[in-house]
């Protein structure tokens, strides 16, 4: 091998790397000064890096179903602005309709010159705490249209040469619920862009402009050939899919999802025909949002890391149905988009399971659960308390679901308590996981969590998303289903009462709710689990001795320390 060959082959890997690190470090810069819960502590944002095409070089280690959005985006503020883009701009949007994903996903795009020479993008997408609308938090699931959904943004100039649009700026901060929250978070956005500028700017100075653009473009088609030579070890073939949502929270029956993917190749091929039209309720998606979401489902079946930039977009077709729940026509209202995306991943991998079938897990949680709590204070100000609760995840074939994790297509942490009560408006109750809510299976899926809140505060508003009621998370190759979710208002009183999966509504100081995730399914026939799996399960709290002998035919001594091997060995001959 020449030694020419030996040199760019150690440039292209410290080149990579030194942009996947550059969009790692907008991330924590957004991470360490943000200023709301969701973001600092939940992490609901995103961070990457594009070429002057509006092509993804590298993306931070963060939400992976915004990312996939993010051409899409720069498309419209390149429409928009084109030749006048100036050095020292920064573009805002937030327009589902153009380029947006929903109204609290905020985009900051800012270009990054060396003198006159435009060298790309620094791009950041936060999920902002509010963004105006008549429910706090502005994703409530009964929302009808998007004017109700809060401020809606087209690709902006909100920086013109390093000066902010002041009347811009104050417009907006207007139109939310807690300016000064979403003033500190959007200041993190430009202080991330700024990061990448200077980082980018380093590393053009270093390669030398064409050489840097050279790199880039090997980047792209690195990511293309690695993402084909895995979908060519698959068999060729049609597979296909269906799943639900189960509810549209205005008191629909269940919503259908349906998926055909043609593998051909080194092409693959989403056909979504026949999924659910759009749905009156804010549970819509972008066409972007469901691109994004068939990528990230792609990634997770290949457990590889190959960098999802551009280049690994380039094997895929997709037929995304117009006017449906997948790619909503305006004034359809998409807050509460985040719930398709979900369900699209776990119908995506239901039809990959057969063609990877070692990288596709069972059916987890179906998505976390999110729970926003709303406050007015006596002085007319507003206080939005996000808890973002995870499940689990489901089983897979060569170990079970994990507990108490985001989802696949996010990057989520449950918010921490000391973030709920510190405001003093909720009371956290209690906080862990039930014990029988994983699918069972030779692989068991990862149990519910739970979560208990008492609020403090009269006449707070509670909005609440989640699903995976009565569709519930499905198992593979023999393993069970996993566990339905709840909501439980009163839990513990005499009123208690089980609430719908997707209520909106006004509680009173003193009101206890209790939410819990769905349980993830099981991979595999549960009689054929290891016995001292489930032991070990049962002293660890996960499961009962009554679900050990119930789901897995294991039979253990009164005290569920030991397990009766020739009282398993009949019990498991005798389970039907």
């Amino acid at each position: 091998m020449s030694t020419n060959v030996i040199r760019d082959a150690a440039t292209f890997e410290v080149f990579r790397n030194a942009v996947t690190g550059l969009a790692d470090e907008m991330a924590i810069t957004i991470l360490r000064t943000a200023h709301s819960q969701i973001v600092a502590s939940s992490m609901d944002f995103s961070a990457a890096l594009c070429d002057t095409d509006g092509r993804i070089i590298a993306q931070a280690n963060t939400c992976p179903v915004h990312l996939g959005s993010i051409p899409d985006a720069m498309t419209a503020v390149l429409d928009e602005f084109g030749d006048t883009i100036t050095d020292g701009d920064v573009y805002l949007l937030n327009d589902p309709d153009r380029g947006g994903m929903h109204l609290p996903d905020i985009f900051a795009v800012a270009p990054v010159f060396t003198g006159d020479e435009l060298l790309g993008f620094a791009v950041t997408v936060v999920n902002h705490t509010d963004v105006g609308g008549w429910a706090a938090g502005s994703m409530a699931v009964q929302s009808t249209s998007i004017f109700g959904e809060g401020v809606q943004i087209p690709p902006s100039r909100f920086v013109t040469a390093g000066t902010v649009n002041d009347t811009f700026f104050n417009l907006l901060l207007r139109n939310v619920r807690e300016p000064e929250m979403l003033r500190g978070d959007l200041e993190s956005q430009l202080a991330a862009c700024h990061a990448a500028s200077e980082g980018i700017r380093e590393l053009a100075a270093k390669y030398g402009i064409d050489e840097y653009r050279r790199l880039t473009d090997e980047l792209l088609n690195y990511s293309e050939a690695l993402v084909r030579a895995a979908l060519e070890q698959a068999p060729d073939g049609v597979y296909r899919f269906d799943d639900v949502i189960d509810d549209d929270g205005l008191g629909s029956g269940p919503i259908p999802f349906k998926v055909e993917v043609t593998i051909d190749g080194s092409n693959i091929t989403f056909d979504f025909t026949g999924s659910s039209s759009q749905v009156p309720s804010a549970l819509n998606a972008t066409a972007s949002f469901t691109r994004s979401a068939s990528y990230a489902s792609l990634q997770g079946a290949l457990g590889s890391d190959i960098p999802a930039n551009s280049g690994f977009y380039r094997p895929f077709t997709f037929v995304i149905p117009e006017a449906s729940i997948l790619n909503a026509q305006r004034p359809a209202a998409r807050g509460a988009r985040g719930l398709v995306a979900y369900r699209i991943i776990d119908t995506v991998l239901g039809a990959l399971a057969p063609a990877f079938p070692r990288g596709v897990p069972a059916a987890g949680d179906g998505g976390p659960n999110s729970v926003a709590v709303g406050v007015t204070e006596p002085d007319g100000s507003s206080i939005i308390l996000w808890d973002i609760l995870c499940g689990s995840w489901g089983a897979t074939a060569h170990g079970d679901g994990n507990d108490g994790i985001s989802p696949l297509g996010a990057n989520l942490a449950n918010t921490p308590i000391e973030e709920l009560e510190k405001s003093g408006h909720i009371r956290i109750d209690g906080y862990g996981y039930l014990p029988d809510t994983g699918g069972a299976g030779r692989y068991r899926g990862g149990v519910s969590t739970y979560r208990d809140m008492t609020v403090l505060s009269d006449s707070a508003t509670v909005q609440i998303r989640s699903d995976r009621r009565t569709a519930l998370p499905y198992g593979l190759r023999g393993g069970r289903p996993g566990s339905p979710s709840a909501n439980i208002l009163g839990y513990g009183g005499p009123d208690e009462k089980l609430l719908p999966a997707k209520p909106h509504l006004t509680v009173t100081a003193g009101s206890r709710h209790r939410q819990i995730t769905a349980g993830g399914g099981g991979y595999g026939n549960p009689l054929h689990r290891d016995p001292q799996r489930v032991l070990d399960d049962v002293l660890d709290g996960k499961v009962t001795i009554g679900g050990a002998l119930r789901d897995y035919g294991v039979v253990l001594d009164p005290t569920g320390t030991r397990v009766l091997e020739q009282e398993t060995t009949d019990a498991r001959t005798a389970h039907p």
